[in-house]
């Protein structure tokens, strides 16, 4: 007899169970533009040009609000990262990624599901956006959540201080398995500098706001896991998607929690 692990369906379509939208045109590029108050000097990089893959049933075809809004935060508080180690999960285009490791990250790991056309899209946008040495603390690599993290971490004594995702929690399926890997992938207690306390950043918008009590769900169940979350950030962005139904200024707010494991 089959075990639950061997009739586990790890396809595409056995993970993300929500409907697809319309295919899109093949790969385009968006454009983070940095906020000027946080460039130093001439010297200072100004924008990152993230290449999306083209229709794709991972969303990956789009650079969202909550990505930019992560990207955003990152950028004016790599106090949070800076000489720390990071997880990215479900990363698309990688743009906070991109982000953590261009402002001092000591390791910025790269994660989306292991499909060819998004992990090469990763290691791309990588390579394309980041000088040889902020590359070199970069790893890019396929991942379902859920499973062991030991290719994440490579060291089991070197866990992670920050764990990062970006308009994930809408896999409604998915959020007892990104809660899992969160467990297994982040540091506990004190960072190394006995004040940092490690933590997920969860940053996303209720697309459907019918559905927003069950993206909330991700919350409740993290709380019964003996997560604390707070809401640290809300802003307002132009709707993703102008034609769908819902009210208009739930789908275009972008909400970032932070997480922390009570001891």
């Amino acid at each position: 007899m089959a075990s639950d692990d061997e009739n586990e369906n790890l396809g595409l379509d056995g993970i993300f169970t929500e409907p697809p939208r319309p295919p899109t045109p093949e790969p385009t590029v968006s454009t983070y533009t940095r906020d000027e108050n946080l460039v130093c000097s001439p010297d200072d990089w100004r924008k990152i040009d993230i290449r999306l893959v083209g229709s794709h049933p991972l969303w990956a075809h789009y650079l969202w609000n909550a990505a930019l809004a992560l990207a955003s935060f990152l950028d004016s508080n790599a106090e949070l990262y800076k000489d720390r180690q990071i997880l990215e999960l479900g990363a698309g285009g990688a743009l906070p990624s991109i982000v953590s490791a261009k402002l001092g990250a000591k390791k910025v790991v790269v994660t989306d599901y292991p499909d060819a056309a998004l992990v090469e899209n990763m290691s791309y946008n990588a390579s394309q956006n980041l000088t040889p040495e902020e590359l070199s603390r970069v790893d890019v690599q396929g991942y379902i959540w859920g499973h062991p993290v030991l290719s994440l971490v490579g060291d089991p004594a070197q866990l992670f201080d920050l764990i990062i995702l970006s308009d994930l929690i809408f896999n409604h399926s998915q959020h007892d398995a990104m809660l899992k890997t969160c467990e297994l992938a982040l540091k506990t207690g004190q960072g190394e500098d006995g004040v940092t306390q490690p933590c997920l950043l969860v940053f996303y918008s209720h697309h459907r706001p019918h559905l927003a009590y069950r993206d909330m769900d991700f919350f409740a169940k993290a709380g019964l896991r003996g997560w604390t979350c707070e809401e640290i950030y809300t802003r307002t962005f132009p709707p993703m998607f102008p034609e769908d139904s819902g009210e208009e200024s739930v789908r275009s707010t972008v909400h970032g929690w932070r997480l922390t494991k009570r001891n």
